[in-house]
């Protein structure tokens, strides 16, 4: 596999800036030696930075979307520049397509550079004579690593494991199988280990990873791979820390950069709308209305939108779904443009073609509201075409709590255990959600309703119904409305056939570039351990 030596090698000729104010600022590139680099931490840190930031972005531009969300039913991707014209949302996606590629290709590059990052820093240790710092670093590079590969576990089941990209691109020998998925996922589990034990318990710099950011997604790993105790073990180490709260303001934290790496997040990207293409946050571009953005920026191109299943998968008192979604009567009086001069208004009332400026009319009435800040008017830095600093958070304090409730609750029908329940009802009533009443007993089918609500339009939906298997996916797919509404408001219904939903749809196949590459690939797969 060609690509993986490209990726590797320039990872390991890249070295970066020492850490300034904000960890994730461009790169200088240039051909180190270990004698002359390394030797601070604060050049450990500028190169550890990297990893939060651009290498993530083929993957959250559109896949992050189209696999966790469309496929999970909660978005549509129909309209709009390179959304596959619908495959996401039933199931006929195949390896050629591009948000396939670009999916392997950027959780790779995350991994790879991660990998030869941390061989790096080993490779100094001995020359130096406190290896400290450099433990740090490489603890942060496997973080990374783990993340990477436990979202391509989840995404493609059984993939290559790269543990060293050097030896391989030095080999010439491209040919890599696949490991079964268990096997991959333990792989991650053991970085998050690593990292776990040489991470610092408190973040040294906001946005940074900390001990507790490895035990919550060993947490989340533990609960994919239905490991119950170790879930719960983890998520309980988490919350006994007492380091971490869920944020007051759950809609300010979707739409406002002041309120990135706040005490509810554990693993978050981070971005700089100033950073130009690839290094800002380009959620809001796709995902908010052009009667938003149009006028200023020319982008706003609604090519996802939320599916008619999920806003009527809300119960009535939560109150998540007006923080999550713009719908007919949703008002910011801070988003102002040429249209709304007096402040942004949601108003699906579309008369005649003289409306089209100010009024919206789309297959579902409504967008996401989750990574979407708005106008310059809103006080926000936005590039060109209105992308953002706004953070991306793959892990939240409010997993940790649902992820405690889910492994109290195991494999048993139903639980009122207390301690779940507390857990449960954190998320459940945050906010006085649900006028603060909470509920006195959990089963399965509770709990991923609530994950449902609580993580809307954040990349990861999909996943847990993955993880309930075939039968139980093919279950809750099927009986989805992934329709739309027409222009006089009657449905144009649409429900996944059972039979599209098979065991290998339930992951995205490996791009055909890499099998043809790597006919390894199109075996199968052998244990890693």
């Amino acid at each position: 596999m060609k690509k993986y030596k490209i990726i590797f090698c320039l990872a390991f000729i890249t070295v970066f800036t020492a850490c300034k104010k904000d960890f994730i600022d461009r790169p200088s590139i240039n051909n180190p030696t270990l004698d002359v680099y390394y030797n601070t931490q604060e050049e450990v840190r500028g190169a550890t930075g990297y990893l939060y930031n651009q290498l993530w972005y083929d993957y959250l531009d559109k896949a992050f979307h189209s696999v966790g969300e469309a496929l999970g039913g909660n978005m549509l991707t129909e309209s709009g520049p390179n959304y596959g014209s619908g495959v996401y949302n039933n199931f006929t996606f195949l390896s050629t397509d591009p948000l396939v590629a670009s999916s392997w290709l950027s959780l790779y590059k995350v991994a790879g550079q991660a990998t030869v990052l941390f061989k790096t820093l080993e490779l100094k240790k001995p020359l130096v004579p406190d290896p400290a710092y450099l433990d740090e670093g490489i603890a942060e590079a496997r973080f990374i690593r783990g993340v990477a590969y436990f979202y391509l576990a989840r995404i493609f089941g059984d993939i290559p494991i790269v543990d060293d990209p050097v030896i391989l691109a030095n080999s010439g020998d491209y040919n890599v199988p696949r490991y079964l998925q268990k096997d991959v996922i333990r792989f991650a589990i053991e970085d998050f280990k690593f990292a776990e034990e040489n991470l610092p318990a408190n973040s040294y710099q906001p946005g940074r990873v900390n001990k507790y950011s490895a035990s919550g997604m060993m947490a989340k790993a533990y609960l994919y791979t239905q490991d119950y105790e170790n879930a719960k073990l983890k998520a309980n180490e988490v919350i006994t820390s007492g380091k971490f709260s869920l944020y007051p303001d759950y809609q300010k934290m979707f739409t406002s950069s002041s309120a990135n790496n706040n005490e509810e997040s554990l693993f978050a990207l981070q971005w700089l709308a100033d950073g130009g293409y690839s290094i800002a946050n380009g959620i809001q571009v796709y995902a908010a209305p052009s009667q938003l953005l149009g006028p200023d920026f020319g982008t706003g191109y609604s090519s996802v939108l939320p599916t008619l299943d999920i806003l009527n998968s809300y119960d009535p008192s939560d109150k998540r779904k007006e923080w999550s979604n713009m719908q007919h009567g949703f008002t910011k009086p801070e988003w102002k443009n040429i249209n709304f001069p007096d402040g942004f208004v949601y108003d699906t009332t579309w008369l005649t073609s003289a409306d089209d400026a100010k009024k919206i009319k789309n297959g579902s009435r409504a967008h996401s509201l989750k990574y979407i800040v708005g106008p310059a008017s809103s006080g926000e830095s936005l590039s060109s075409n209105g992308s953002t600093s706004i953070c991306t958070y793959l892990l939240r304090y409010a997993d940790i709590l649902l992820i405690y409730a889910e492994a109290v609750l195991g494999e048993s029908g139903t639980t009122s255990d207390a301690g779940a329940l507390a857990a449960f009802n954190q998320v459940h009533n945050r906010g006085g959600n649900f006028n603060n009443v909470p509920l006195t007993q959990l089963t399965k089918d509770i709990i991923l309703k609530e994950r449902r609500a609580e993580f809307a339009y954040e990349g990861d939906y999909y996943f847990d119904i993955q993880r309930q298997g075939l039968t139980k996916a093919q279950q809750i797919i099927s009986s989805q409305e992934r329709g739309t509404l027409n222009f006089d408001g009657s449905l144009n219904s649409y429900k996944v056939p059972a039979g599209n939903i098979t065991a290998e749809k339930l992951f995205l196949p490996i791009p055909q570039s890499e099998t043809v590459a790597d006919p390894k690939l199109l075996e199968p797969a052998i244990p890693y351990y």
